[in-house]
């Protein structure tokens, strides 16, 4: 006997609101920005409105101590930071600590992650030393390095007097100031790119230097065939960083120089802060702020353009 069952009817489906263009929709969920939003406010609150504020205030003649309120000026700050000199000078000095700092930086890295991924004894005990001056905060470098350097007892000149080499006054010399800061600044941020390059090449397979080595390659030949090309992702990056920190410093050269002798070692930030809190510029020091900004924001630009272009060719 055949039993015959009535269908039951089938289930309406939602309508679906579709694009004109007919393609598929997207769906909206609303309860993912709340998900995102504890992670959104700060950077809103801390960064951004800073940052408008900041902008805003460039346009204006904001000072300290002054009765009458503050006025719109337009874009006469940046017209007035168009002819000054000892900014541009301080912008030169900047760069070249920026890089005089970042290339070292990058080199000694390097020749060290490389030393610390080899198979050696208390391995463990190097590296854990190798990353302390990153885990310093700069004030204390900036004190520690101060008595390196001091002119009578620093360490420094007591071995150079002992070799009979003599002593200098390194921070305040207007030739070594620079060069000594530079130093300092190689010392304490060569941790962190030390740490990012040994990641990078933890990651490369072991299989491919063995085949490589089997083949024939040389140590050289390894690195630049099979090393490297893992590794210049990783090396992009953290220079374009170190870059962007290094130009944007600040507490590391006040606490050694504050920007003396003679303005030698006043970085654009330093420029800044002086203008802002010893002379009461606030919109003038704003002006200064967006010019930096919009330095950095070309940089990082032309970085992200040059990784795209890498990626689509590849």
């Amino acid at each position: 006997m055949t039993l015959v069952t009535e269908a039951s009817p089938p289930t309406p489906r939602r309508p679906v609101d579709r694009k004109p263009g007919g393609g598929r929709p997207r769906a909206v969920d609303h309860g993912a920005w709340f998900l995102v939003l504890p992670a959104l406010l700060p950077i809103l609150v801390l960064s951004v409105g800073p940052l408008l504020y900041g902008i805003l205030l460039a346009f204006t003649d904001a000072q300290s101590g002054r009765t009458e309120p503050t006025q719109w000026i337009g874009g006469l700050n940046f017209r007035d930071l168009l002819h000054d000199t000892l900014f541009w000078e301080s912008f030169r000095i900047g760069l070249v600590w920026a890089v005089g700092v970042t290339v070292p930086q990058f080199l000694l890295a390097l020749g060290l992650a490389l030393l610390l991924n080899q198979d050696l004894r208390l391995r463990w005990l190097a590296r854990a030393l190798a990353i302390i001056p990153w885990a310093m905060p700069e004030v204390v470098v900036g004190i520690m390095w101060r008595l390196v350097y001091n002119p009578d007892a620093g360490i420094l000149n007591e071995t150079l007097r002992d070799l009979g080499l003599g002593g200098r006054d390194w921070l305040s010399g207007l030739a070594t100031a620079l060069p000594a800061v530079i130093v300092v600044g190689v010392w304490a941020g060569m941790p962190q790119t030390t740490v990012a390059l040994l990641a990078g090449l933890q990651n490369t397979p072991r299989e491919l230097h063995e085949a490589a080595a089997v083949d024939g390659a040389g140590a050289w030949r390894r690195f630049r065939t099979v090393t490297w090309p893992a590794l210049r992702p990783i090396a992009l990056a953290i220079t374009a960083l170190n870059l962007i920190w290094n130009f944007n410093s600040f507490a590391l050269v006040y606490v050694l120089t504050s920007g003396g002798p003679g303005g030698r070692t006043r970085l654009p930030m330093l420029f800044a802060y002086e203008e802002a809190f010893r002379y009461g510029q606030f919109g003038y020091a704003a002006a200064m702020g967006c010019v930096m900004v919009a330095v950095i924001s070309i940089v990082l630009a032309v970085f992200l353009a040059g990784r795209l272009r890498g990626g689509d060719d590849a």
